[in-house]
Order: structure tokens, then sequence, then C-alpha cells
């Protein structure tokens, strides 16, 4: 080629220049461009493929955190309800002993008095015989003395 004419060729041919060197820059930056989708691409892939894992990852741990929980729950359930039915027994239990008590005790009382009247019978059998004779001699007064007024008279 031919040196350049004129400043305007020179121009020119170094505006060819530059255009040139910004084009080999545009395809390097395309191909890097390329390359750095396609590095995306498979790391979007990955990513992807990773959530999927640890959605699951994550499903598992729900469910055994579900069960967890729910054995928890039962076990401080049924702990609760044997405290509750031991509580209930006792109070049951103290309830019964203390009406068997005041029941017992009233029939105690009764049964002391009536055996203690029969004890003081049985201590002084003379004194049930001295009212049969006492009522006796007094029978036998007053009916003397009524035999006596109407036959003396």
């Amino acid at each position: 080629m031919n040196s350049p004419s004129s400043a305007r060729e020179a121009l020119i041919v170094e505006a060819l220049g530059e255009m040139a060197r910004l084009l080999d820059r545009v395809e390097a930056l395309t191909l890097s461009a390329d390359t750095t989708r396609t590095a995306l691409e498979s790391a979007s892939a990955q990513l992807n493929r990773d959530l999927a894992s640890l959605s699951t990852d994550i499903l598992i741990v729900t469910q055994q955190a579900k069960v967890g929980v729910v054995e928890h729950v039962l076990k401080r359930v049924n702990k609760a309800t044997s405290d509750a039915m031991a509580a209930q027994a006792q109070a049951m239990a103290s309830a019964a002993r203390l009406a068997f008590s005041e029941q017992a005790d009233s029939n105690l009382a009764r049964l002391t008095k009536l055996l203690g009247q029969v004890v003081h019978r049985v201590d002084r059998p003379w004194e049930t015989w001295m009212a049969h004779v006492a009522t006796a001699v007094a029978s036998s007064l007053v009916t003397c003395s009524i035999y006596s007024w109407f036959t003396l008279r």
C-alpha cells in the first residue's frame, strides 16, 4: 500500500487501525463474555442442584424436628397426666381416709359409750337388782297400805 498522500487519508487510516483494534477488543470481550456466561450457567445449574439438595435436607430436618417435637409433647403430656392421676389418687385416698375416720370415729365413740355402760352394769350387777328389789318393796308397801285401809275401815 502506498503511504498516505494527505492528512485526511492518514486520519482515515489511523481511524481504521483504531477501529480494527476496537473490533479485536470487542471480539476478545465477546469471547470473554461467552466464557463468563458459560461459567455463570454452570454455576447456576450447580446452585440449583445445591438448592434442591438443601431443600431435601431441610425437609428431612423439618420432618425429624416434627417427630422430635411430637415425641417431646407426648412425653410431657404423659408425665402431666400421670402426675395429675397421682395427685387425684392421693386426694381421693385422703378424702376417703378422712370420711372413714370421721365415720369410724363417730361409730367408735358410740360403741365406746355403749361398752362403757355395759361394763358399768357388769361391774355392779347388784345395782340392777337393787332397783328391782326397791320396786318390789315399794309395790308391796303400797298394796299393803291399800289393803289395810280397806280392811280396817
